[in-house]
């Protein structure tokens, strides 16, 4: 479980997160959604400790994220698997290696043995060819890459997952894949996750629920129909400008 209380995060002069209160529930995915510039992906690195609070605190699995002693902070980041926007791979390294530094276990990482199966496993869970492992970053599309982020974020096996933009810079179909593999791992392997996105549509259809994020707290959080059918202007106002959807009127997002 993830709890957010209280969380304020300044930088400078400007104030990102004004007292945000998030709760997270074990075993669902929650869309953070969000103009561009709210501080989406400011408040999903407080949740692995990129980021601290300047006041508040954030919980997960009941412990202080802030207050972890450099040990502890490390075996919790090791039951959370992070996406990060831009896929975050290394050009100089082959997929297989790329993956292989998701692994979390030492002593599953000097075992090679292991470290086959787990990426070959990895490669299958994300829809990408076992011959993939022996590519370079270079030669793979924007999609295939983001495929190989995120097949690097589960190969520790985490309890959790960050998505930071995971379709961002994608066309329609390839951000349709993303969405689609969110919800499989959420379906197969039983990971709560957390994905920052400016798509409010992929937002809507892979959710259990979703949060907006607006002028520093959360002024919506709901299922998709409880979202949809909020009378909050400004909940109606960022759904018509980014989803030309009108409140009131929710249908499923396929």
């Amino acid at each position: 479980m993830i709890e957010m209380h209280d969380v304020c995060k300044r930088f400078g002069d400007q104030t990102i997160l004004d007292g945000v209160n998030l709760s997270i529930k074990s075993g669902e995915t929650v869309a953070l959604l969000g103009y561009s510039g709210a501080g989406k992906s400011v408040l999903l690195k407080h949740i692995n400790g990129l980021l601290h609070p300047d006041r508040g605190h954030v919980e997960v699995d009941g412990l202080r994220v802030g207050t972890l002693r450099r040990k502890n902070l490390a075996n919790l980041r090791n039951r959370i698997g992070y996406v990060f926007q831009n896929g975050a791979l290394f050009d100089s390294e082959s997929v297989y290696e790329n993956i292989k530094l998701g692994i979390t276990d030492s002593m599953c990482l000097s075992d090679d043995s292991y470290c086959r199966n787990r990426v070959s496993d990895c490669l299958e869970l994300v829809n990408l060819p076992i011959d993939t492992e022996k590519k370079f970053p270079s030669e793979l599309s924007g999609g295939m890459k983001k495929r190989v982020g995120i097949a690097r974020a589960i190969a520790g096996e985490p309890k959790y997952l960050l998505y930071d933009e995971p379709t961002s810079g994608l066309d329609p179909v390839n951000a349709d894949i993303i969405d689609s593999l969110v919800k499989k791992l959420q379906n197969e392997l039983g990971v709560t996750s957390v994905m920052v996105t400016h798509d409010v549509r992929g937002g809507f259809r892979v959710a259990d629920r979703l949060a907006l994020l607006h002028h520093g707290v959360i002024r919506a959080f709901g299922t998709p129909e409880e979202f949809a059918n909020s009378e909050d202007e400004a909940v109606a106002q960022f759904l018509e400008r980014d989803f030309g959807m009108t409140t009131g009127e929710y249908k499923p997002v396929n």
